[in-house]
């Protein structure tokens, strides 16, 4: 399981406790800084309690804190300013496994955004995933200051990067690499003809975006896998 999984999972748990999630759900209806005497008196617990509860999920990410005034107090008899809570801009999504449609949403927007006359709308799409893959490579390779990578190492750092997107890379014969999940699976159910040649453009274009022009991806589609396939030349 990865990073970005782990991290949401972990959130998920930490509303499983009853208060905290009544705390969270709270602190989202008022819209507002919440201070912990307010959250401590509707949920009816002392406000050590609640202090405890709000400080973990804000831990998590959940609620993010600054320091205030009450509202109305200023100047030197205001007291110290009070810890208020308010939600976060994290957003809790778990999906085991793990797919990635804001991937494809944010892929097929930009088809849309960016239309060239004389384009057809499918063109579009496949452009707009080879180039985000191929971005995606380009900035994997300068920050790891990769020459271009023969065949054996394009497909261990390919993994690497599919592993981080939900593929759940796998190695079939020698010197290939197989996926086994489709990170847009049901998007694809609906949509094969268009969803898995921008999937196949996509991880293509993290190939060529590392700088190697060998490794062939292919578009080879399998039952309870994902589409696309990955082979040294050497392979064939």
């Amino acid at each position: 399981m990865d990073k970005p999984l782990i991290e949401a999972a972990t959130r998920v748990a930490a509303l499983d406790d009853e208060n905290r999630r009544r705390m969270y759900m709270f602190i989202r209806r008022e819209g507002r800084p919440v201070s912990r005497e307010e959250v401590a008196k509707e949920l009816g617990l002392s406000r050590k309690l609640a202090a405890f509860h709000l400080d973990k999920l804000s831990e998590k990410g959940l609620l993010k804190f600054h320091y205030a005034r009450p509202a109305g107090r200023s100047g030197p008899g205001a007291g110290r300013p009070a810890k208020v809570y308010e939600p976060s801009e994290v957003e809790i999504e778990v999906s085991i496994p793990e797919r990635r449609y804001d991937l494809a949403g944010s892929l097929l927007a930009d088809a849309v955004r960016i239309k060239q006359p004389g384009t057809s709308g499918y063109q579009q799409a496949i452009r707009v995933a080879r180039e985000a893959g191929t971005s995606l490579g380009r900035d994997i390779r300068d920050a790891r200051r990769l020459r271009p990578p023969g065949a054996e190492r394009t497909l261990a750092v390919v993994r690497e990067i599919l592993e981080e997107y939900g593929y759940e890379p796998f190695e079939g014969p020698p010197q290939e690499l197989a996926l086994r999940n489709c990170p847009f699976h049901a998007l694809s159910a609906h949509a094969p003809d268009l969803i898995c040649p921008m999937n196949h453009a996509f991880v293509e274009g993290v190939v060529r975006g590392l700088g190697n022009e060998s490794v062939i991806v292919e578009l080879v589609p399998a039952r309870g896998q994902c589409c696309v396939r990955l082979r040294s030349p050497k392979s064939s």
